[in-house]
């Protein structure tokens, strides 16, 4: 049998960083996402008898560049393994299998705002807590650099709890999540907007305080962040948010985004700039 799929970044607005089990790939603190409609990965899974499976997969962006290329690339390969294979399978089932590949895999099978919360095998997975039609919110996709980084994720994870604020920020998300959850619900982009900026930048910092530091920011990446917060300032209101890599996501209402993405052209340091928005999860093409 053979199936073909495709499965979205996701962005996370409360981020996870570290392993409660990196067997099982439990996160050290729950997180929320959103899924994108248009940049992810398509993969194909062809079942031959006596034979391994034939799997040809394709990313529709740069890989290992912070971009959550093994979060769309391991749900798509779920979904189309487990079809091929003629499985029938929940959401909730292709979630947490997709997590034994990569973590934030399991926030790519459901679609719109997803929260994966923390808990044992069965009780940590990926699920939609507001549709993508929810709020109609813009995703920029800002690429400064196209290198590949130098430490994986999951490498880098291994060293989370060595920071002397990671403790401080497990303890502190659980009352994040709340708040962004509420902020969402009432669409309130101005606190969902301060909230995710906040968390990415103490996510980071405790990265770069792990031993050995983990600085994934390029100079490119702090001069997108200085211009959001000018413009921001002036009254073009955006928020940045930055996963494992050094690339950016900026979060804008839609009738900022083409002012937005001009400016961004032009800080002389973005390669460029991909728009997107809130979508349906992973999915069967074929």
């Amino acid at each position: 049998m053979k199936a073909t799929a495709f499965a979205p970044v996701n962005v996370a607005l409360i981020k996870y960083w570290g392993k409660s089990d990196p067997i099982l790939r439990l996160p050290a603190n729950s997180s929320l996402s959103v899924s994108l409609t248009n940049l992810g990965t398509t993969t194909t899974v062809e079942w031959r008898e006596n034979a391994e499976p034939k799997i040809i997969t394709e990313n529709n962006f740069p890989m290992s560049v912070g971009l959550s290329s093994s979060a769309s690339g391991y749900a798509a390969l779920t979904v189309a393994m487990a079809a091929a294979a003629g499985l029938k399978l929940s959401e909730k089932e292709l979630s947490r299998l997709a997590r034994l590949g990569s973590g934030s895999a399991c926030r790519s099978i459901p679609g719109g705002w997803v929260e994966w919360a923390k808990g044992n095998d069965k009780a940590s997975y990926g699920k939609t807590i507001f549709p993508a039609n929810w709020w109609d919110l813009r995703i920029l996709v800002v690429l400064l650099s196209t290198k590949p980084k130098p430490v994986s994720s999951s490498a880098g994870q291994k060293l989370a709890a060595t920071s002397p604020y990671f403790a401080a920020r497990t303890k502190a998300v659980p009352g994040k999540i709340k708040q962004i959850k509420q902020a969402i619900k009432q669409k309130n982009f101005t606190v969902m907007g301060e909230i995710m900026e906040a968390d990415c930048l103490n996510m980071h910092q405790v990265m770069q305080t792990q031993q050995p530091p983990l600085n994934y920011l390029l100079p490119e990446t702090e001069i997108v962040i200085q211009a959001i917060r000018q413009w921001r300032g002036e009254g073009l209101e955006s928020y940045f948010t930055i996963n494992t890599g050094q690339n950016v996501f900026v979060f804008c209402q839609p009738q900022n985004e083409s002012k937005l993405v001009d400016k961004l052209s032009h800080t002389g340091c973005v390669i460029e700039v991909r728009w997107d928005k809130i979508g349906p999860g992973a999915r069967l093409l074929a």
